[in-house]
């Protein structure tokens, strides 16, 4: 499979595509809680994948390490050129804005807050630690996976999502204890099966 995707096989590479676009998808909507940027991230990572075909290894197991990095790297691009929109955006003159009563009733919904409270608790970890707790946590990689798609050794890895874990684990603590956690809710980072290719 290696070996026909850098030849640029375009059959191989649409088989690429259908085994591994799902896991890519959930990764990026792991790392940015938005739908529509997700899709975004998997198109431009199988465009670059494509670009970047010619630096693929010929030897080597599953290709989705190597695609979960190309995605990495497509979420920061994105994320990067959305700082700038914001703050170009945030130059312009306001509006008084209308009060919506939609958007404060989808506020209550029990899951909106519950998205709230773990792009809340997320959004305090680094960069290098949410990528890694995206990708081992989420996506299910193991931790040499991980270090491959990110291009860093495995006991950065490990050291990096045993902070995340702390990190989190302290955050969701606080929410309780403020009571911003209502139910029987369960810890915001437990670990989700996708399949290791």
């Amino acid at each position: 499979m290696r070996k026909r995707i850098r030849a640029g096989d375009h059959e191989a590479f649409g088989e690429l595509f259908d085994a591994y676009a799902r896991s890519v998808y959930n990764y990026a909507y792991r790392l940015t809680g938005e739908w529509t940027v997700a899709e975004d991230v998997v198109s431009l990572t199988f465009l670059d994948a494509w670009r970047l075909r010619g630096k693929l290894d010929e030897d080597g197991g599953s290709l989705r390490p190597w695609l979960l990095g190309i995605a990495t790297n497509v979420t920061r691009n994105i994320r990067r050129a959305a700082r700038r929109h914001a703050a170009a955006v945030a130059r312009l003159p306001r509006e008084e804005a209308e009060r919506d009563f939609a958007d404060e009733v989808a506020g209550r919904l029990d899951d909106a807050d519950r998205l709230d409270l773990v792009r809340t608790a997320s959004a305090k970890l680094r960069r290098a630690e949410r990528e890694v707790l995206a990708l081992c946590v989420w996506s299910g990689l193991d931790y040499a996976a991980a270090a491959e798609a990110l291009g860093v050794p495995v006991g950065t890895v490990r050291s990096r999502l045993s902070r995340a874990r702390t990190k989190l684990a302290k955050h969701m603590e606080l929410q309780q204890t403020r009571g911003q956690m209502r139910g029987d809710r369960t810890t915001a980072v437990g670990p989700l099966r996708e399949g290791n290719r």
